[in-house]
Order: structure tokens, then C-alpha cells, then sequence
């Protein structure tokens, strides 16, 4: 069995008291520890909110090895448990026309953007497949359906061997737009579990008010076909007006 979680877990913003960082971190780890995923994808978080992340989660290290960190830059991270996941390899891929420049954007990104990837092993079976853990642009459909295209061609150059491939993200946009018609172009193995298992659409960036009906299911977890969906949930547990982030978390768990 192979447990991932995703969540966008928000800037360290004050303004969002009582949602802040401080108010609601407790809770966002509670969860994941309560999953107990072999790999977490986290996307948003400066340097100092990522590692204080990692503080706080049980079982899970941050994959940073390969970074520099750049202070105003938000990362998305990629955090394993090193008792089920072994990691051979690791880098960051900023997704622009200099992928391998820090810290650069193209494409009229709001922002820079990047993946970070991993070629892992599960410890229990010996087996190998790439994660890959991405932000794209929050505005502009033009944009990200660029920056999609650069994690495709990038990670198809670092995956040599064509492992089979579990990618997730924030993707700022529904299963239904452009970003997912460029992925199932060039990655047709690969699929969602949640439109496999034939769930409702749901919402899953949320403004910390529960609701959002505006909003659609904008964090994916897809799959390469060796991996056999078992549950997939988009998780709304909250304390009163205290939620884990103003995206839900979303966890899945397969075979391989």
C-alpha cells in the first residue's frame, strides 16, 4: 500500500488570525499524522513554515537536499517517511523558459513557479516510481497550461528509466480545463483517481469559510495505471472556525 497526501497548506499570514499559522498548525499536522502517509506534498510555505511543518509531523522528512533556498520564494515541498520510502534522487524544476534557473518565471507568471520531484523506492516490495509535487500559476489559464508543459518535458528528461509516475498538486484550476487536456495528451497513463472511482466534484479550495461555492477541485492527486486506487477523500475536518488550511487536504492510498 502506498499512502499520499496533498494539501496546500497556506502562507504564514497573520492577517489570517485566527487562521493564522500559529492557530491552525496543530491541526493541519494532527491530520496528517492521523493518516500516517508514506509521502506528503505540500504546496505554498516559506522556508521557516516548511520546517516548522516538518517539526511537528511524526514520522516525515523534508526533501530539501538539492535546494537553495531563496527567503520570498514559496516552495512546494515534498516530506517522506523514511522508514517506508527511500529516495534515490531529488531536484526542483522551476517551471519557466530557464527551468533550472532559481527562482525564475515566464509566461506571465504572477509569481515564479516550480515542481520538486523525487525517484523513490518502496522499501517494502522494491519497488520504484517518480513524485512529483507542483504549484502552478493562480491566474491565468494561458500560464499554467506553459508551465504544465515544462514539468512534462522536464520530467520525462529525468526519468529515464520511465518509472511510473504519482503527481499532485494545486493546481489552480478544475479537472475539466486545459492543464489537464495537456497532461492527458503527453501522460495518458496516467489518471485521477477521484473521476475513477466515479465521485461528485467537489470543492476543495475553500477561503477558511467551509463553502466557497464559486470554487471547484482545483488539488489533484493523478496516478500512473500500475497504481491501483483504494480511497481517495478530500478530508474537511475542522475545530469550529479553525480549518487545517483555505484548501482542503486531499488523501489517497494504493497498490502497486
Amino acid at each position: 500500500m502506498l499512502k499520499v497526501a496533498s494539501t496546500n497548506i497556506r502562507f504564514d499570514n497573520p492577517a489570517d488570525k485566527p487562521n493564522d499559522w500559529a492557530g491552525r498548525k496543530e491541526l493541519l499536522t494532527g491530520l496528517l499524522n492521523k493518516f500516517s502517509p508514506d509521502i506528503i506534498g505540500t504546496q505554498e510555505g516559506r522556508e521557516p513554515q516548511l520546517k516548522d511543518l516538518e517539526s511537528l509531523l511524526s514520522a516525515h522528512k523534508l526533501i530539501d537536499l538539492n535546494r537553495e533556498w531563496i527567503d520570498e520564494r514559496m516552495y512546494p515541498c515534498i516530506f517522506v517517511n523514511p522508514k517506508t520510502i527511500d529516495v534515490i534522487d531529488s531536484g526542483d524544476i522551476w517551471l519557466s523558459e530557464t527551468p533550472f534557473a532559481a527562482g525564475s518565471k515566464s509566461f506571465e507568471s504572477a509569481f515564479p513557479r516550480l515542481c520538486t520531484w523525487i525517484q523513490a523506492r518502496v522499501i517494502e516490495t522494491g519497488k520504484d516510481f517518480f513524485y512529483v509535487n507542483t504549484h502552478l500559476d493562480h491566474v491565468l489559464g494561458t500560464t499554467r497550461k506553459e508551465q504544465i508543459q515544462v514539468l512534462i518535458n522536464e520530467i520525462t528528461k529525468k526519468n529515464s528509466l520511465n518509472l511510473p509516475v504519482v503527481l499532485t498538486g494545486d493546481f489552480n484550476e478544475s479537472p475539466s480545463e486545459s492543464v489537464r487536456e495537456v497532461i492527458e495528451k503527453d501522460w495518458q497513463e496516467l489518471y485521477d483517481p477521484w473521476q475513477h472511482l466515479g465521485r461528485a466534484e467537489e470543492t476543495s479550495f475553500h477561503k477558511f469559510d467551509g463553502k466557497n461555492i464559486d470554487g471547484s477541485r482545483i488539488d489533484w492527486i493523478l496516478v500512473d495505471k500500475s497504481f491501483s486506487v483504494k480511497t481517495i477523500q478530500i478530508v474537511k475536518d475542522h475545530e469550529g472556525e479553525i480549518y487545517p488550511s483555505d484548501h482542503y487536504p486531499v488523501f489517497a492510498s494504493f497498490t502497486y
